[in-house]
């Protein structure tokens, strides 16, 4: 008996599985987002209800909005893949992909209760864990709840940042914000540690082995639990204690992901785009460690340290997930990828450096090195959204469902 692969019929599959509305969400949302972003800060553009802290209402968004469309789109595509079986589509993926959407409005509406925008963003992040956790449970692959532990914890940091800024709790805000960032930071250091050895094997070929310890493992894991507890501490007392052990904690994060880098290493990955943006990405990351222990030693500025987690470690591994999903999803071939890419990725290098350093280095030209960083993340989403849109919304080039 011949057997056939199933065939999607149509031009459009916008909403056959989870990675093409919420990346598309994402893309579209860090371009916008941005935008907005340089209207207030940049231009002072009175866009935000009056008690909502512009600085608040931005790390929100390129966490709770930006990021975690990409991490939904990531796990519920992930999930069907791990599981076969079929995760949310259709109009209930809808429905899911317009409450995001609906989340980004709430914060200019004037006077509307901040319980409200926490009940609101709680829900959302519920629906996901549970539509991502269905196909786990039936197919009882237990190993997968772990990622869910991790993006559930994203319920009660939102709630505490709302609280936060309800001024029902004093440190909320800075607790959310920084439990939800250091736990996408979390994902992003497992998601990286399983996959980007793998792909740079796979591409330089050659016979080359990443190398991986399981002492390294362990080791950055409980270091990075420390450093996590100490950060969240020192934000609610502000005990110099807490705050020196954290320095010396990041210290340590980045000689052990240094170390990990150099074992991933070959001069072959940056012939390959889709590579070195997560290498980057990465790098990024580490380079993070080492200005938070740099914040407490030299008293580097701790905005620029969170943007070189945030801007480039976050920013530059979701672009580059993004762009590497897709083009597999819809049946493309990741060898082969857009032309833009390189673009795209070195503008957001060039523009976290100029955040994460350059203020600190040049800080007479605070200003202008932040509006030039927006200008870039601006502009390397734009080009990735135009690229990417038309494959998000149509169908597999190969006619397969998905």
């Amino acid at each position: 008996m011949l057997m056939f692969e199933p065939t999607h019929k149509g031009r459009y599959a916008f909403l056959q599985l989870g990675f093409r509305p919420f990346f598309l969400a994402a893309m579209a949302g860090a371009t916008l987002l941005g935008i907005i972003w340089s209207v207030i800060y940049s231009f002072n553009g009175q866009l935000l209800r009056s008690d909502y802290p512009i600085i608040s209402w931005h790390a929100h968004e390129m966490i709770f909005a930006y990021s975690l469309a990409v991490v939904s789109g990531f796990l519920l595509t992930a999930v069907k893949n791990r599981t076969g079986i079929q995760t949310i589509n259709g109009k209930p993926l809808l429905v899911l992909a317009l409450l995001w959407l609906v989340g980004r409005a709430l914060p200019f509406i004037p006077e509307l209760p901040f319980w409200f925008l926490a009940l609101h963003e709680s829900s959302f992040l519920g629906l996901v864990v549970f539509f991502a956790a269905q196909p786990i449970i039936q197919t009882r692959q237990w190993k997968q709840m772990a990622i869910l532990g991790k993006l559930f914890l994203f319920i009660p940091a939102s709630i505490l940042f709302h609280l936060g800024l309800s001024g029902v709790l004093a440190s909320g805000k800075e607790l959310g914000i920084y439990l939800a960032l250091y736990t996408l930071i979390a994902l992003i250091l497992t998601m990286g540690r399983r996959v980007i050895p793998s792909f740079i094997e796979n591409a330089v070929g050659g016979g080359f082995q990443a190398k991986n310890d399981i002492w390294l493992d362990r080791l950055s894991l409980g270091m990075f639990l420390v450093f996590l507890i100490a950060e969240l501490y020192a934000l609610v007392t502000g005990h110099s204690t807490a705050v020196f052990i954290g320095g010396l904690i990041a210290l340590t994060l980045f000689v052990l992901h240094a170390f990990r880098l150099f074992g991933w290493h070959h001069r072959q990955l940056w012939q390959h785009s889709l590579l070195w943006s997560l290498y980057l990405a990465y790098a990024w990351i580490t380079i993070g460690f080492l200005l938070k222990f740099l914040v407490v030693a030299i008293n580097y500025n701790p905005w620029a340290a969170v943007h070189a987690f945030g801007y480039g470690g976050i920013g530059l591994i979701t672009a580059g997930m993004m762009a590497r999903v897709i083009l597999g999803h819809t049946g493309r071939n990741v060898f082969a990828p857009p032309a833009i890419l390189p673009l795209a990725f070195g503008l957001l290098t060039v523009g976290t450096f100029l955040r994460a350093v350059m203020t600190w280095l040049l800080p007479e030209y605070y200003q202008i090195w932040i509006l030039a960083a927006q200008i870039i993340w601006v502009v390397a989403f734009a080009s990735l959204l135009a690229v990417y849109a038309p494959m998000l919304i149509k169908a597999r080039v190969e006619g397969r469902p998905g």
